[in-house]
């Protein structure tokens, strides 16, 4: 079989070395891609939201599967389109995709079915929604409806810094469209969990948790990033925390049938686990990143079956997936300076060095090639997972195997997997 996978990320990385364990694999290719695959993966030279020249590709070279990693192009419709040009692809339809692509869809989809999620509010006007925070004086998390890139999401502690954040939103305009509306909801407390689930319509199997750090500094500080390093298993997460999120993905599937919406792909819940249980904080219809990286070195079985099988529309009792006991910490490697401006162009050293310890997977993303040598071309660069009987032999792997990593302005946390705090109190 030949597989397609759309994207340029770690996740991307990561799906391909997963799907190449396959023995029905016979060739993967990746569009865009990144440097640092070629052992396994073939780059195509098209954008992954340019789905009229992906499905050219597809029909032109006979593509079985083609999986989907990052939610733009899923939320302009690729499965769809795919779909109508009798494709097998994995991931959720546009109307699906509104989970991650609206966010007032979600607040309104979840407040409306008694899914737990934090109280919040919808605005489609500036003058409304001022009046709100001036109203409730109280620490607010503001959202900006549409996708921007995972920064559209504002912490505010106090009515000065919820002011700023409506402003930066509504009326600067930061993030374009995605600001025309804006979710303005309570900031819960706790600690953050992220739960991983393979859904066609409403049956789904949930993939082993893991926990994301997105704070840029150590100890959980500083402004969020796409995420710093993740782990799984995450022993805080309990067996009755871990039931009652299986329960608000299966209400959130029966509130999207009820819609007239079949849900087939991935489903990431980001949960915030409180005192009452866990809330829905946000849902992406993707894979997470970089969860991915620590939750797939677990899975001992083949990743294709399950993907065709929910790809196909087939019974989801029929799908098997198993998982090693291992731990598995993945750490990243990032530009100095993201998330902010960072230059680019750095030499990257070490990575097959790194790749032949036992156990240690490294997953680049922000890489490209030139003239034959692989250079930093991003903000999160790599990323590097290791598995190991215990939590502190995976972590032990991991940054010993970063260690032999090398780039200019290389910069990566300490203490992933060690705190856990409260991720900020979103």
């Amino acid at each position: 079989m030949k597989a397609l996978i759309i994207g340029s990320g770690g996740r991307e990385s990561a799906l391909a070395w997963k799907l190449s364990q396959s023995s029905k694999i016979d060739k993967i290719y990746m569009a865009p891609g990144n440097a640092g695959n070629e052992h396994i993966a073939e780059r195509v030279n098209i954008s992954a939201t340019d789905i009229e020249a992906l499905i050219s590709f597809a029909l032109n070279n006979h593509i079985d599967i083609t999986i989907v990693g990052p939610e733009a192009p899923l939320v302009k419709g690729i499965v769809d389109a795919f779909e109508n040009k009798g494709l097998r692809i994995f991931g959720p339809s546009k109307q699906a995709a509104q989970l991650e692509g609206s966010k007032a869809f979600t607040k309104k989809l979840l407040l409306d079915h008694g899914i737990p999620t934090a109280d919040g509010m919808i605005y489609d006007k500036y003058e409304d929604a001022l009046a709100h925070i001036s109203a409730i004086k109280r620490p607010v998390v503001i959202k900006a409806d549409g996708l921007a890139a995972g920064k559209g999401v504002i912490l505010a502690d106090n009515e000065n810094d919820a002011f700023e954040a409506l402003k930066k939103i509504m009326v600067d305009r930061e993030f374009g469209d995605a600001g025309n509306v804006v979710v303005i909801e309570e900031k819960l407390k706790g600690f953050e969990m992220s739960i991983l689930a393979l859904c066609c319509g409403t049956q789904f199997k949930l993939l082993v948790p893991s926990q994301d750090h997105k704070p840029i500094f150590e100890g959980n500080k500083g402004p969020n990033t796409g995420g710093m390093g993740a782990y799984s298993p995450v022993s805080l997460f309990n067996e009755e925390q871990l039931k009652e999120s299986a329960g608000i993905i299966e209400k959130t599937l029966q509130a999207l049938s009820l819609k007239g919406i079949h849900y087939k792909g991935i489903l990431y819940a980001g949960l915030m686990v409180t005192t009452t249980g866990p809330k829905v904080l946000e849902f992406n219809v993707r894979f997470g990143d970089p969860e991915t990286q620590a939750v797939l070195p677990r899975m001992t079985s083949d990743i294709l079956d399950p993907i065709l099988c929910v790809a196909e529309g087939k019974d989801l009792s029929d799908c098997h997936i198993e998982w090693t006991e291992k731990a598995c910490v993945s750490v990243v490697a990032a530009s100095k300076g993201y998330p902010g401006s960072y230059k680019k162009g750095y030499s990257v050293r070490g990575i097959e060095e790194a790749r032949k310890n036992d156990d240690v997977f490294v997953f680049t993303a922000g890489c490209e090639t030139v003239n034959g040598d692989v250079v930093t071309s991003g903000g999160r660069v790599l990323a590097v997972s290791a598995l190991g009987q215990t939590f502190e032999t995976a972590r032990e792997k991991a940054y010993n195997a970063l260690e032999m990593i090398h780039f200019t302005d290389i910069y990566y946390r300490k203490d992933i997997g060690l705190v856990h705090g409260d991720s900020k109190n979103r």
